[in-house]
C-alpha cells in the first residue's frame, strides 16, 4: 500500500493525525486483542479530539505539563495524541516509580495534570501513593487541588469508572469536553511550532536526579520515520508493541512509527509473553518490539506450545546488548528474517543507529547497524575528545535533528550533553567499522578495569552465553583489594541445567584470556529491571559487594 511523505520541520503530531485520517480513513490504526478493541484512523482521530476538548476544558493551555502514570492502556496512546492536538507536553511516568520518585517529577515537570490508573502491580498503590504525595487530595474538589509542595498541580484524572475523592475520573472529563468545539481545537493546532517541545520523558535517574529530558515534535517524528523506513513499514503492516508507553521505545518506535507509516498498533497492555504471541496472532502482526529478555521469554513460551507467527517479517530488538543465539532464534523460530538492532538513548528521541533489512544475518547480530538517514555519528576519545579512525573504540558521540532540546530546567547538565559543536556524547562505548557500523562495547561507567587491564563486559558476557547451560548471562566489575576490580558473572541457567561457579570457571579456561575469566559466579532467577526491561546492572555490582562483604 501507499505511504505519503510527511515534512521533517513543518509537520507537528497533530497535523500528522489528519493526514493518516484522511488518507486512510478506514484502516485499522488500533487493536488491542485482550479488549476486543479496534479502531481505524478515522475513528481514532475523533476519540483523540474528545481527549483534547477534554484537557482544553480543564483549562490546559498549549505548553502545560500533563504527566501520565499507566501502562499501556488505549487511554494513554488517546492521550499521546489528544495532548500533542493541542501543544500539551506529555510527560511519561515510569511505571515502577514510587512516592518520593512520583513527587520529585511532579514537582521538577511543573506538572498541572496527572492521569493515573489505580495501579499496575497491586489494584489500589498508585491511588495510595498520590494520596501519600498529595495528602489533602482526598478533600480537595476536582480541579482544585492545593499542594504546597506540588504549587502547579491541579487536576488528578482516574483511569476507571470510580469516583475517587478529589479526582476527575475519566468519563467525567471526556464529558466535559462537549462544551470545547472542533473549531477551537483546529485553533489551537494550527498555532503550534514542529519545533516546539511536545514530550519529556524522564532518564533513569542511575547516576544522580532524573532529568526530563525535552523533545520536540521534529525530533520525535523524523526520528520516527527513519526507524519505520528501516523496518520497511507500510499500512499493510501491524505492529507487536509489548515494551511500555513511558518510555521512548513504545511510544516512538512504537505508536509514532505506525503513525508515521500508517501501520497498525497492536500493543499488549502488560508485558506477558501469552498475551504477546496471541496478539500476534490474531493481529497478524508483521512486526514486533522488544527488549531481550522479552524476545527470550516468548520463545521459552513458543517451546511449550504452537503460536502462529508466521506474518512476523520485522521489528526492532533493542534496550540491551542482543545475544547472538537469541537473534538468530528470532529469525528462525519466530520468522522476523528483517529484525532490526537500534541503538538510541532517550536524549536522541531515541534512535542514532539501526541495522537495515537487507543487511547480513552477522551484521544484524554482531553490529547495531549504522547512522539513521540525516544521522551524524563519530568515534571520540573520552579524555581528549578527538575523533578516532575505524576500528577504535571510544566514546558515540552523535549530531543531527533528533538530539534533543536540553533537560528541562538544567542547563548545566544540558551543556555537558551536548557540546558547543551540537555534538551528544552518548557515553556509550563503541567501535565503528569503515562502512559505518557500530558495535557497542559497553558503557564507559561499566567498564572494569583489573589490575590495570581495561575489559569490556559485553565480550564476556558474548562468550558466556556459547555454553549450553546459560540462559542469560551479566558481567559487572566489583571492588578487589589487589587489582582494584575483579569481573563477576550473574548466570541464569536454562531449565533443568545444573552448573557450578567452577564448571563456568573451566568453561572459560584457555578460550578467554585469564584476567577475563569471572573471578566471582552468581547464580539468579532474575535481574533486577527498570520498567522498560533493562537490566540495572549497578544493583548487580550492589549485591556482589554486599555478597562478598567487599568495600569501595
Amino acid at each position: 500500500m501507499q505511504t505519503y511523505e510527511i515534512n521533517v520541520g513543518k509537520t507537528t503530531i497533530g497535523n500528522l493525525l489528519d493526514i493518516q485520517a484522511v488518507n486512510f480513513a478506514g484502516h485499522s490504526a488500533l487493536e488491542y486483542t485482550e479488549l476486543d478493541l479496534k479502531l481505524d484512523f478515522q475513528a481514532f482521530r475523533e476519540v483523540c479530539d474528545d481527549v483534547a476538548k477534554a484537557l482544553m476544558a480543564l483549562g490546559i493551555e498549549k505548553g502545560d505539563k500533563i504527566a501520565i502514570w499507566a501502562n499501556n492502556v488505549p487511554e494513554w496512546v488517546f492521550t499521546q495524541y489528544g495532548s500533542a492536538r493541542i501543544g500539551a507536553v506529555l510527560v511519561t511516568v515510569n511505571t515502577a516509580y514510587r512516592s518520593a520518585e512520583l513527587e520529585y517529577l511532579l514537582k521538577q515537570s511543573d506538572a498541572t495534570t496527572l492521569i493515573l490508573t489505580g495501579g499496575v502491580r497491586e489494584k489500589d498503590e498508585y491511588l495510595n501513593i498520590i494520596n501519600k504525595v498529595c495528602p489533602g487530595l482526598k478533600e480537595s474538589e476536582p480541579g482544585k487541588l492545593k499542594s504546597k509542595k506540588l504549587p502547579f498541580l491541579k487536576n488528578i484524572i482516574f483511569l476507571g469508572q470510580e469516583k475517587m475523592p478529589g479526582m476527575y475520573n475519566w468519563d467525567d472529563v471526556i464529558q466535559m469536553g462537549k462544551t470545547v468545539s472542533q473549531d477551537q481545537v483546529q485553533k489551537r493546532l494550527n498555532s503550534l511550532d514542529p519545533d516546539d517541545v511536545i514530550n519529556m520523558q524522564y532518564t533513569s535517574g542511575t547516576t544522580g536526579f532524573p532529568k526530563g529530558v525535552m523533545l520536540t515534535h521534529s525530533n520525535l517524528i523524523g526520528n520516527a520515520l527513519s526507524l519505520a523506513e528501516c523496518m520497511k513499514l507500510t499500512s499493510d503492516d501491524a505492529l507487536c508493541i509489548p515494551v511500555p508507553f513511558f518510555h521512548c521505545f513504545g511510544c516512538v518506535i512504537g505508536t509514532l512509527c505506525c503513525m508515521v507509516s500508517a501501520s497498525t498498533m497492536a500493543p499488549v497492555i502488560s508485558f506477558d509473553p501469552v498475551q504477546v504471541l496471541k496478539t500476534v496472532q490474531a493481529s497478524a502482526c508483521t512486526g514486533i518490539l522488544g527488549v531481550p529478555t522479552m524476545f527470550i521469554a516468548e520463545l521459552e513460551e513458543m517451546d511449550k506450545k504452537e503460536y502462529d507467527t508466521s506474518s512476523l517479517r520485522t521489528g526492532v530488538m533493542a534496550g540491551s546488548p542482543c545475544p547472538i543465539e537469541v537473534m538468530k532464534r528470532v529469525v528462525s523460530d519466530m520468522g522476523a528474517y528483517e529484525m532490526t538492532i537500534v541503538y538510541g538513548q532517550t536524549e536522541a528521541s531515541p534512535g542514532i543507529t539501526q541495522t537495515r533489512a537487507e543487511d547480513s544475518l552477522e551484521l544484524r547480530v554482531e553490529t547495531v547497524g549504522r547512522a539513521l538517514p540525516n544521522v551524524e555519528v563519530k568515534i571520540v576519545d573520552p579524555v581528549s575528545l578527538n575523533e578516532l579512525p575505524a576500528g577504535e573504540q571510544g566514546e558515540l558521540c552523535s549530531r543531527g535533528y533528533h538530539v534533543m532540546k536540553g533537560y528541562y530546567k538544567m542547563d548545566a547538565q544540558t551543556q555537558r550533553a551536548i557540546d558547543k559543536d551540537n555534538w551528544l556524547h552518548t557515553g556509550d562505548l563503541a567501535v565503528m567499522d569503515e562502512n559505518g557500523y557500530c558495535q557497542i562495547t559497553g558503557r564507559i561507567k561499566d567498564m572494569i578495569i583489573r589490575g590495570g587491564e581495561n575489559i569490556y563486559p559485553r565480550e564476556i558476557e558474548e562468550f558466556i552465553y556459547t555454553s549450553p547451560k546459560v540462559k542469560d548471562v551479566q558481567v559487572v566489575g566489583v571492588a578487589s583489594k589487589k587489582y582494584g576490580e575483579e569481573v563477576a558473572a550473574f548466570i541464569q541457567l536454562k531449565p533443568e541445567a545444573s552448573c557450578t561457579e567452577d564448571d563456568i570457571k573451566q568453561f572459560c579456561h584457555d578460550r578467554i584470556s585469564f584476567h577475563k575469566i569471572p573471578r566471582h559466579v552468581f547464580f539468579v532467577e532474575e535481574y533486577p529491571c527498570t520498567a522498560s526491561g533493562k537490566i540495572q546492572k549497578y544493583k548487580l555490582k550492589s549485591q556482589a559487594e554486599d555478597k562478598l562483604s567487599l568495600t569501595g
